[in-house]
């Protein structure tokens, strides 16, 4: 695979991704229940903003606004025929913003799950599955996208079919899980039951990672489940910024600037190479997290109860692998192994 993130990470140690989508966007006046995807016609000039935002805060990846942008989302909204156009369009708009940003910037056009559970538990076919994924791939290709980016997938059969509808649209892929469920994916997935689903697809991707979850010490949690299961490609993590708290009826994310930059070097030490926020992250906790990423040294993987220390406690237990009881210690000593 040769385009430009594959270039980015021959060349760079680590890479900056983008933030939130939805919290920007809120903050500009979308409501809740409303489609973002539409506003890549209605507001072009918004979406520009969103992106502009991450790549002035440094970011070497930012994503598209098509995180719903395949029939099934869209069918919610009566747009379930515009899947392809929509995802298209928000790739234009990237495509354009990365090519005026004066540096190399790398459009990764996000794709979110269907929304449906997937046969035999619900009534999604595997075939659907792979027809919605292709649409909106192939949407993302022809507005310019470099690179497919997956997100927040819970069950590896719809990771599966998303792997043939890139293969299908002939766009190279990331892909990453939302571990949010006691250190597990919704439907039951470890990080190291990811692992294996990455090494065993055909078409696998790129990079793959953790994004979303319940905060970011669990993302890092699942990031250290990642590297001691022995992956050969690179992994990404994309942490929420803090914890989400409801006031005066908005939700907001109490994770600052500092936390997310702390959290972004221990992600590196953890053994992540991209490394991103989602929720609640904006261009502020971006120029953080870049600073901190290019002034502070690469050090050791911190222990776990170093995480908490920082970053806040766990959601539980442990990550969902088995007894944990030693975990800090065993995790610790595998990292330095490999550096």
């Amino acid at each position: 695979m040769t385009n430009l993130l594959s270039k980015l990470l021959e060349t760079h140690d680590t890479l900056l991704a983008d933030g939130a989508t939805g919290t920007n966007l809120f903050n500009m006046g979308l409501m809740s229940g409303d489609a973002p995807e539409m506003w890549n016609e209605e507001h072009p000039d918004r979406i520009t903003t969103l992106y502009r935002g991450a790549v002035e805060a440094g970011s070497d990846i930012f994503l598209t606004n098509s995180f719903g942008a395949n029939a099934s989302r869209l069918k919610l909204h009566g747009a379930e025929k515009r899947a392809h156009a929509l995802s298209r369009i928000s790739a234009e708009i990237a495509r354009e913003v990365a090519d005026t940003a004066g540096r190399p910037v790398v459009v990764a056009g996000s794709v979110g799950p269907t929304g449906e559970i997937m046969e035999p538990v619900g009534a999604l076919s595997h075939a659907v599955a792979v027809e919605m994924f292709h649409e909106t791939a192939d949407g993302l290709k022809a507005g310019g996208a470099d690179v497919g980016w997956l997100e927040t997938i819970s069950a590896p059969e719809e990771y599966r079919a998303a792997a043939e509808g890139f293969a299908l649209a002939g766009l190279d892929w990331c892909g990453t899980m939302s571990f949010d469920t006691a250190g597990r994916t919704m439907m039951g997935l470890t990080s190291e039951g990811m692992v294996e689903l990455v090494q065993e697809l055909e078409n696998a991707p790129m990079a793959f990672g953790a994004n979303c979850g319940t905060g970011s010490s669990d993302l890092l949690r699942t990031v250290l489940g990642f590297v001691a299961a022995g992956p050969t490609r690179p992994i990404i993590a994309k942490g929420n910024a803090g914890i989400p708290k409801y006031h005066d009826g908005h939700i907001h994310y109490d994770g600052t600037p500092d936390l997310m930059a702390d959290y972004a070097v221990m992600a590196r030490n953890c053994g992540a190479r991209i490394i991103g926020g989602c929720c609640g992250t904006m261009p502020d906790h971006l120029r953080a997290m870049r600073e901190a990423l290019d002034t502070r040294p690469k050090g050791d993987a911190p222990l776990l109860e170093e995480i908490v220390a920082k970053l806040g406690a766990f959601s539980s237990e442990n990550d969902g692998t088995g007894d944990q009881s030693d975990a800090p210690q065993r995790r610790s000593r595998n990292r330095r192994s490999r550096t």
